[in-house]
């Protein structure tokens, strides 16, 4: 594959997050596209790109336990494609069986949560910066993320996976400053009301903005012969503290950050189980990632620092009147 050259690029679950941003870059590149989805939703970018892509309409689970489904995306005859909706080992290895020797860059979609609580900040890929994963999630992203760095280097696909941090856009809400999807957080910092946080207030979360996601797929598709057998951290060039998170997020409304620290005993006798358990996940973990590798090798160079990602979904969910709090300061 030439560098630049033109390329029919299948793209599986390409309507989602990352799929809105990377399937219309893929256009604009002029490459044949086409998307891989149930067809169930619509992408969350409605923009003209989507006109010239082919859908092709596909439920995964069921070809899957047919054993269709690969050799259904094989058949395609792709140069490259991307995998944005694949959980487990099985799947993913059954993907690169029917792949090889048919395509000539399998893209996997994984998440800083193969990583576990941080040792080392910040964390770089292959080494020793954090613990185990902490759930089936994270183990699942570990695992295949280690079956396709083994496949390439034995000399069949080649493969690369890219592993984005809390992906935050325009059409979803953002995992707030607890940590978690709850909408009253961002009703609480509006008003000025102070915001119970659980822990020290000093805990990071490291969130990239989707469109800087689909630029690191985009990039490793140009740069194959350098992402090839590679795994990247793809996120925001800074993380945020719980504390600098409220205190940003509150000046968006014209407000002083008030933020009071309690035990997360305490904190999980004012909220769901959900809510809790979701902020625990985040904050417990105390990650911030090194996107060096990724800026080294295939150039990724993301255009969002982490707040800024967070205002545009918040603007997007005030100005779709899916969240009710006063307007952001110009």
């Amino acid at each position: 594959m030439k560098i630049g050259a033109l390329m029919k690029i299948v793209v599986i679950g390409g309507s989602g997050h990352i799929g809105s941003f990377l399937v219309p870059r893929l256009v604009r590149a002029g490459h044949e596209v086409i998307n891989v989805s149930r067809g169930s939703s619509p992408p969350y970018a409605d923009v003209p790109e989507w006109q010239q892509v082919r859908q092709v309409t596909a439920d995964r689970d069921h070809e899957e336990r047919e054993g269709s489904f690969g050799d259904r995306v094989a058949a395609l005859g792709a140069d490259v494609v991307v995998d944005l909706i694949c959980f487990t080992l099985e799947s993913a290895t059954a993907l690169v069986e029917s792949l090889r020797n048919q395509t000539e860059h399998l893209l996997h979609c994984g998440s800083i949560w193969r990583h576990g609580v941080s040792l080392k900040l910040p964390i770089a890929e292959g080494t020793e910066s954090a613990a185990e994963p902490l759930d089936q999630y994270g183990i699942r992203k570990r695992d295949i993320a280690g079956m396709l760095k083994e496949e390439t280097a034995a000399g069949g696909l080649a493969t690369t996976s890219i592993h984005p941090g809390h992906i935050v856009g325009p059409g979803w809400l953002p995992i707030g400053p607890l940590g978690n999807l709850d909408p009253g957080v961002w009703h609480t910092i509006a008003s000025g009301q102070p915001l119970q946080v659980p822990g020290s207030g000093t805990e990071l979360m490291h969130h990239v903005h989707a469109d800087d996601v689909a630029q690191a797929f985009e990039k490793a598709i140009l740069h194959r012969d350098a992402a090839a057998g590679e795994d990247f951290n793809i996120v925001a060039p800074t993380a945020l503290t719980v504390r600098g998170y409220v205190s940003i997020a509150s000046s968006w409304f014209g407000q002083e950050p008030r933020m009071e620290t309690v035990s997360w005993e305490e904190f999980r006798r004012t909220t769901t189980p959900e809510f809790a358990d979701s902020s625990w996940a985040h904050l417990s973990r105390n990650h911030c990632m090194s996107i060096h590798k990724a800026a080294s090798l295939i150039g990724y160079a993301p255009g969002y620092e982490p707040e800024q990602a967070v205002r545009e979904s918040v603007q997007w969910l005030i100005d779709n009147k899916q969240l009710t709090v006063p307007s952001l300061l110009a």
